[in-house]
């Protein structure tokens, strides 16, 4: 995947967020990085990635918030912790991109139109305000906010799984859903 970027300079880098981000829990080895490339080359999705792991970790460290934020690469991660399994100096990445995805959604710099981050902030406000998440309405509503179209191809399978009973119209609530501790991770509303 070729993107064109427009080159950034350092004074367009914010310089104390780094610090901000290796104080969140699994981040704190984020300027252990020794940049060896060892978690970009075992990741299964790095070809997939507009920015590599590893190139991930240095935008970070350099302060580049935006440019980490709004990257698909932190919504590519499949959390196998392949990279933290590797890693010579046991970073825990993964735990890494879960801190970026949440700063993403509360700072809204993540990728526009894109499936992931709609699907996470829906999916909290659904279990938040319900205790659990319906998954046709959660899909549903995913796609209503990313790509509508997806629904046109979706309508097969969806009939078949309703017609057969394995998919339900009903949207479930737990009881006492108001004594859920809430805390906010960031998940807002995503347009």
């Amino acid at each position: 995947m070729q993107i064109e970027r427009k080159m950034k300079q350092q004074r367009e880098a914010h310089p104390g967020w780094a610090s901000e981000i290796a104080q969140l829990p699994g981040c704190e080895k984020l300027f252990s990085c020794i940049q060896c490339g060892t978690c970009s080359g075992t990741c299964p999705l790095s070809i997939y990635m507009d920015y590599t792991p590893r190139r991930i970790i240095n935008l970070v460290r350099e302060g580049f918030q935006e440019e980490a934020l709004a990257s698909q690469t932190i919504w590519l991660c499949a959390s196998c912790y392949s990279c933290a399994a590797r890693c010579p100096q046991k970073i825990q990445l993964t735990d890494v991109m879960y801190s970026l995805k949440r700063e993403a959604i509360k700072k809204k710099l993540f990728p526009k139109r894109f499936p992931i981050p709609v699907l996470a902030s829906e999916f909290h406000k659904m279990v938040a305000k319900r205790g659990r998440s319906s998954e046709m309405w959660l899909v549903m509503r995913m796609a209503l906010k990313s790509n509508p179209m997806i629904l046109l191809t979706m309508m097969g399978t969806g009939w078949q799984l309703f017609r057969t009973g394995r998919m339900s119209l009903r949207m479930e609530k737990i009881d006492r859903v108001h004594e859920l501790p809430h805390k906010s991770v960031g998940a807002t509303e995503v347009h």
